[in-house]
């Protein structure tokens, strides 16, 4: 049984920062690409940025790009989403999504595993 707990959600001011965790078990994820999404009230849920489990290659959503930074821990099994800069806009649940294969895809429908989510509010 694959599980994904997100952790580190919060409340920020406009330009601080914030680091989200995604603690994994029940798998070996070395064929994993590991996901972040969010969804804002009334809005469809969107792809933020990925990693590759074995080789740590990355792709990012152009909004965040230069901003967040995806990273993860093979010893601890977790994989982590450093914000910075962040903005008002930024507000949302973040959500970490599993998948197996390869192929850093930013289609939601794609993932397979998906954690409960954590709430990100930025204050202006």
């Amino acid at each position: 049984q694959v599980q994904l707990v997100e952790s580190g959600g919060g409340l920020v001011q406009a330009g601080g920062s914030l680091r989200l965790s995604c603690a994994t078990s029940g798998r070996t994820f070395s064929r994993y690409v590991v996901g972040w999404f969010r969804q804002a009230p009334g809005k469809e849920r969107e792809f933020v940025a990925a990693i590759r489990w074995t080789s740590g290659g990355t792709y990012y959503a152009d909004s965040v790009k230069g901003r967040f930074t995806i990273s993860r821990d093979n010893d601890k099994d977790t994989v982590y989403l450093q914000m910075n800069s962040l903005k008002p806009e930024d507000t949302a649940v973040y959500y970490c999504a599993a998948r197996m294969g390869a192929v850093l895809t930013t289609n939601k429908d794609d993932y397979d595993y998906w954690g409960q989510g954590t709430q990100v509010t930025v204050s202006s």
